[in-house]
């Protein structure tokens, strides 16, 4: 289903852990799993505006972008700036068994879903048997 995700996304974590330091793939977590006949894949993405978030597929390479920008008015004084702002990017290389056409995105509490659909061609089908000798076969979806 899932192919792989960036490769670098464990370094950026590791170097998060031990220089403290933040970077744009660390405020994209992700959960990915197979339920029933679909993918389903949850962004964190807290603060974001619906708006900012673009999502385009190219060659079964899923690429998300969200931007959040500060809350602050221009010209304040900040006093602190713990939440990371700017553009986030994720990018996903997903399997040929995904049907990429009919992909449904809904963000919700902070949280964008993804709901990709099983291609028809990699859903388990049964091949059924027929009897008196026949070597013929039928295929039943």
């Amino acid at each position: 289903m899932l192919m792989r995700t960036d490769p670098f996304r464990e370094l950026d974590r590791l170097a998060q852990q031990v220089f403290g330091t933040t970077s744009e793939r660390s405020a994209m977590a992700m959960d990915a799993y197979r339920s029933g006949e679909d993918f389903l894949v949850h962004f964190d993405l807290p603060g974001i505006d619906p708006e900012t978030i673009e999502l385009d597929v190219e060659r079964n390479v899923l690429n998300v972008r969200a931007e959040r920008k500060s809350p602050a008015p221009e010209g304040a004084e900040l006093i602190v700036a713990e939440r990371p702002t700017g553009t986030f990017t994720r990018q996903l290389f997903l399997g040929d068994t995904l049907d990429t056409d009919r992909i449904d995105a809904s963000y919700d509490a902070g949280v964008l879903t993804l709901r990709i659909p099983v291609a028809e061609q990699a859903k388990p089908r049964r091949i059924q048997i027929t009897g008196g000798g026949s070597d013929r076969k039928r295929i039943s979806s």
